[in-house]
């Protein structure tokens, strides 16, 4: 019941349409009413014959045409005003789902599968929208009719009513009865249909180490594996369905059977006269159709109730990541960054960071060195504040910050990633992604000429304004890291972090690229996650990690005679010409020379 308030309560701003859509509702409802009393006083004056009163059968007759006509007028102004709703509904659940999506941190996308994430608010929203509109659109209609034809029905037998009336707490009854486990086949059957999803996604995303891997088969097999269970519980779940409902109308025909018996009899002995037992059938068979409407609005608040589950389930996730209560924006006047004993895990197990403490000068340039999964990458990531730290402080001249706005927080930090992370549109909107596309060209185009883009830009027969895919997938590994720094460049942050990646490009775009690069680093705080000894050997301090702890700081001259890491890759440089196993060695550390 929680769940059904909440979702009737999900759009409470869409009243408006509730509220004429009622009316409508009601009024369409009150037509279809009085349809069977004019039939029935037709039927009882044309039974009078030669007595009887033509024009007021034609009246009764042009009663009921006009009373159709409005129905049908009533019936549509609810269903325009229905669809409008429906669109205005799916917005704003769209919008608050999504949101609230990007108000979660990084730890919970980390779990999630992307396509299951976009199922969850496909069927999730689908549901409750249709859910919303189908009660805006039956319950009332449902509700009036019910009063309304049970009080005209009174009027004429009580004995009629009480029988009639008598349908609804068994019919209701047995169909809640049967329908906790149809729920629990819809929630089995949405399991792997998130689980499908999310892997089809995930699929497209890949598609190229699919098809180079030649696995082809084997996803299609496990995506038709889950459809094929979701087939599997389908079967049940329906025959179940169906097997109550049968029931249940087998209980309709039943007491119908004794009403229609009884409406006859009734006839026949003259307690009814002919438009009575008309008007009383007619309105059982209004009645009827209600009643049947009751399974269908059982059906769909259970399935609304089922597939909304994993919406409001995400929607009550709070972010674990909020800004501390007086909160004040960071202000970078330098650029220091000093970690003082922070540590770290993903998860309360697995401790990633330890004890980790070291300080970077304003205005230099710092590399992060250490063997895959040392934890390079989650340093970068917990300056972001993209995750909580377990213990411990990071500070930007002397701020917590924890202690300052997210906002003002990552709009002091641009970052390059290793993978240049665009998105599909123009390489104009790509760029000024940066400043919230507010940019004008001028800088845009100066952002492109400091990263070596303009040129290969201008090539292009729509230049800025040229389409690059879904993540850049027109442009060659060069240029879309060129668009990246040209992007970080138009940013113009205090501090950058820079995941070097030229180690997969030809040696002009590497040079291109890195130019672009030094351009970026002046005047700037940066750290470096390094890919290439060279890289390294031009940075103002190494900071190296072992098992998760700082292992040395120094000055590359000085640490390349101190035995420690980066004095070892070097050696394993030399050595990687004429050894595999020292170029396997270099390679643990995302290394390439």
């Amino acid at each position: 019941m929680k769940q059904l308030v909440r979702i009737l309560l999900s759009a409470k701003q869409l009243w408006r349409f509730y509220v004429a859509i009622g009316v409508l509702t009601i009024l369409a409802s009150g037509a279809a009413l009085l349809q069977p009393l004019l039939s029935g006083w037709a039927i009882g004056e044309i039974a009078k014959g030669r007595h009887a009163d033509l024009k007021l059968v034609v009246f009764f007759a042009v009663g009921i045409f006009v009373l159709d006509f409005l129905q049908n007028i009533f019936n549509n102004l609810s269903g325009y005003f229905g669809d409008l709703m429906s669109t205005r509904l799916n917005f704003i659940l769209s919008s608050r789902y999504y949101e609230h999506l990007l108000s979660l941190p990084q730890k919970f996308f980390d779990q999630e599968l992307s396509g299951k994430i976009i199922n969850r608010l496909n069927r999730s929203i689908n549901q409750i929208t249709n859910f919303i509109q189908m009660m805006s659109n039956n319950f009332l209609q449902f509700l009036f009719t019910t009063v309304f034809a049970l009080a005209i029905v009174a009027y004429y037998s009580w004995q009629v009513a009480l029988m009639l009336l008598l349908l609804y707490p068994v019919y209701i009854f047995m169909t809640i009865h049967t329908s906790g486990k149809w729920s629990d086949y819809q929630s089995k059957k949405n399991y792997h249909y998130d689980l499908a999803s999310g892997r089809f996604a995930e699929v497209i995303n890949q598609i190229k180490v699919v098809k180079s891997y030649l696995q082809e088969k084997r996803e299609l097999k496990l995506f038709n594996g889950h459809y094929a269970k979701v087939n599997k519980l389908n079967k049940p779940q329906s025959r179940y369905w169906h097997k109550q409902d049968v029931m249940r109308r087998v209980v309709l025909n039943v007491i119908f059977f004794g009403v229609y018996l009884y409406i006859f009899v009734e006839g026949a002995r003259g307690v009814l006269n002919p438009g009575e037992v008309v008007a009383l059938i007619l309105y059982g068979m209004q009645i009827r159709t209600p009643i049947f409407t009751i399974s269908m609005l059982v059906q769909s608040t259970q399935r609304a109730i089922s597939d909304s589950r994993d919406y409001f389930e995400i929607m009550n996730t709070l972010p674990s990541i909020t800004d501390a209560a007086r909160a004040r924006p960071l202000k970078v006047s330098a650029g220091r960054i000093a970690f003082d004993s922070v540590n770290f895990g993903y998860d309360r197990q697995l401790k990633v960071l330890h004890d980790i403490s070291f300080e970077i000068e304003p205005g230099s340039k710092v590399a992060l060195v250490g063997e895959s999964g040392e934890g390079k990458t989650t340093v970068t990531n917990l300056l972001l504040r993209l995750y909580e730290l377990d213990s411990g402080q990071i500070k930007i001249d002397n701020q917590n910050i924890a202690k300052v706005t997210q906002q003002s927080l990552r709009s002091s930090i641009g970052i390059v990633f290793q993978e240049p992370a665009l998105f599909s549109g123009t390489i104009r909107e790509n760029i000024a992604y940066a400043n919230d596309l507010k940019s004008d060209d001028a800088d845009i185009i100066e952002a492109a000429k400091a990263a070596n883009a303009h040129d290969f830009i201008a090539t292009f027969e729509k230049g800025y304004d040229t389409e690059i895919g879904e993540r850049g997938l027109k442009l060659s590994g060069g240029q879309k890291q060129r668009i990246a720094i040209a992007r970080a460049l138009l940013k113009d942050p205090p501090i950058l972090i820079l995941d070097e990646a030229t180690s997969s490009l030809d040696s002009r775009s590497e040079q291109l690229v890195q130019e672009a690069l030094h351009r970026l680093m002046r005047g700037r705080t940066t750290l470096i996650i390094a890919h290439r000894l060279s890289t390294i050997s031009e940075v103002d301090k190494i900071i190296t990690l072992r098992q998760g702890r700082v292992d040395e700081v120094g000055a590359p001259n000085i640490l390349a005679q101190s035995g420690g890491i980066y004095d070892q890759l070097l050696q394993l440089q030399h050595d990687a010409k004429s050894s595999a196993s020292s170029e396997k060695r270099l390679k643990s550390y995302e290394i390439t020379g």
